[in-house]
């Protein structure tokens, strides 16, 4: 999916196993920028509702993938 500049989405994480992990996640364009967002629901002192969130860049996998080298002599 493909976000447009300053716009994005967030889903509810049905993934989630405990408490640390975000009850909302998604992504972000911010400035040309792709962000994942992470949305905690919290409570205040007061009794009121609210999203707690963070930001972070994207993970992007750099590390070259494996590659098995061809050997004629197999037959498979």
């Amino acid at each position: 999916m493909e976000t447009k500049q300053n716009s994005g989405a967030i889903f509810k994480n049905d993934k989630k196993t405990n408490e640390k992990q975000p009850d909302y996640k998604g992504k972000v364009n911010v400035n040309g920028k792709d962000m994942d967002v992470a949305l905690w629901v919290k409570t205040s002192s007061k009794g009121v509702n609210y999203f707690s969130c963070s930001f972070s860049e994207t993970y992007v996998n750099e590390s070259p993938k494996y590659v098995q080298p061809k050997d004629d002599s197999l037959p498979f």
